[in-house]
């Protein structure tokens, strides 16, 4: 086949790019694709909005059975998002033989495992590099270039959002609400960012590299997930002067035939490869054995950086039909034979920061090295600053390894002390493997 058609459904700020860029590198496209790729229809419910680009005539529509249904569109990329309608457009476009591009990291999550089966099913290919990572090649490093390992990490700063937020209260010494209008003044967080700063866009990203790298199909209810909006200016100095610095990571593990998957804040040493990865930049870091550290870098969201990886799908499907080989690449590694369960998040274990705000009086910092200690916990250092005028003063304690529901039943006894005036906060550390 010496011409490959495209539809794309979804002319927002990625479809934009990705439509600018059909358009104006065919011979770039034709020459290292192999055959001309060629951009047919433009699917969005309206087209009135300025996106400072303007489509030629015939060539949009608002109505999607104009793509799903045309028998000469062999690729369909989905760009709206959502799980509704995204879903029933994809299902139809595999039922009907053709090839699927999507960035559409939720409806992946929550529904990989059904697109994956239709997909299967009209031996069709579904492509999805930009769900993860923006212009990152994450997915096709997992896919293909690092096919001979057996990955036992996944750590990745997945969320542009709330690692700027992060990285403005380190910087700026802001409050945690102070950087987050910051992000919103330069477009870096939604009006409402929930999403982000909450975690679960994180998570849906989470499933998504967990899939890739272990062959297991996690639920975004399988993960455990915590936002930043508990972390303080207070946390953010004292984790400096400890030597660490506070990242929104993902991570996803094997451990004793266990896989964790989890979303919240860590504590990483400065030395840790993810540590100087800053504003709204994103990485990955993968362990494998064969590999051994690797880590992926670069824009996580944006225009060009989305569209980017959008192309690279597009001319890897493309190349495919071209060549009369659809599912060339296996979609997904066999699951880890290692592997027997997902891990319950209280059996995890790890180093804590814990931050207690307590009464300055004799005897409270041996109540609480008395609780820790009944519940198994170790302590490995404890930071008190000198009291000023306030009677209310923090202790900072670094723990050894320890579990996490010993860790959490601890600090509910803890919390109903009378000395203690505030919730208690504990962030986990995260080492690199020592492998």
């Amino acid at each position: 086949m010496n011409k490959v058609n495209v539809g794309l459904i979804g002319f927002g700020i990625v479809g934009t790019g990705v439509a600018r860029t059909l358009l104006q590198r065919r011979r770039w496209l034709e020459h290292s694709v192999g055959a001309r790729v060629v951009l047919r229809r433009v699917c969005d419910k309206e087209f009135r909005r300025s996106r400072g680009f303007r489509l030629p005539s015939g060539l949009t529509t608002t109505d999607p059975a104009k793509i799903l249904r045309d028998p000469d569109i062999h690729i369909v990329v989905e760009l709206i998002g959502g799980q509704e309608p995204a879903k029933t457009f994809i299902l139809e476009a595999l039922r009907r033989g053709k090839h699927i591009v999507t960035a559409n990291k939720a409806l992946l999550a929550h529904a990989g495992r059904e697109l994956f089966a239709a997909a299967a099913r009209s031996h069709a290919d579904i492509y999805f590099e930009a769900s993860v990572g923006g212009g990152i090649p994450i997915i096709k490093s997992l896919r293909e270039g690092l096919i001979a390992n057996e990955v036992d990490t996944v750590l990745g700063i997945v969320n542009g959002t709330s690692n700027y937020v992060l990285t403005q209260m380190r910087d700026k010494g802001l409050s945690f609400h102070e950087a987050l209008l910051e992000a919103k003044r330069h477009g870096y967080a939604e009006r409402n960012p929930s999403l982000d700063i909450d975690g679960h866009d994180a998570s849906h990203k989470l499933a998504i590299l967990t899939f890739l790298s272990f062959g297991v199909q996690v639920q975004p209810t399988d993960i455990h997930v915590e936002g930043i909006s508990k972390i303080s200016q207070a946390d953010i100095q004292y984790a400096d002067e400890l030597g660490y610095c506070i990242k929104p990571l993902a991570i996803a593990k094997q451990v004793d035939h266990e896989l964790e998957v989890r979303v919240h804040p860590a504590l990483l040493a400065k030395s840790h490869l993810l540590a100087n990865v800053d504003g709204v930049y994103n990485a990955i870091y993968v362990h494998g054995d064969m590999v051994g550290s690797a880590m992926f870098y670069g824009r996580g969201a944006g225009q060009n950086p989305a569209a980017s990886s959008v192309i690279a799908d597009i001319a890897d499907v493309a190349r495919n039909i071209a060549k009369g080989v659809p599912q060339r690449i296996p979609l997904v590694r066999h699951k880890s034979h290692r592997i027997r369960r997902l891990r319950r998040m209280g059996d995890i274990e790890t180093r804590y920061y814990l931050r207690f705000t307590v009464t300055d009086k004799p005897g409270v910092l041996a109540r609480l090295a008395g609780v820790l200690g009944r519940h198994r916990i170790s302590i490995a250092s404890v930071h008190q600053k000198e009291r000023k005028a306030a009677r209310n003063v923090p202790v900072v304690m670094m723990t050894h390894e320890a579990k996490e529901s010993n860790v959490r039943t601890a600090l509910q006894e803890i919390d109903h002390l009378g000395a203690v005036n505030k919730p208690s906060i504990a962030i986990r550390t995260e080492a690199p493997r020592s492998k």
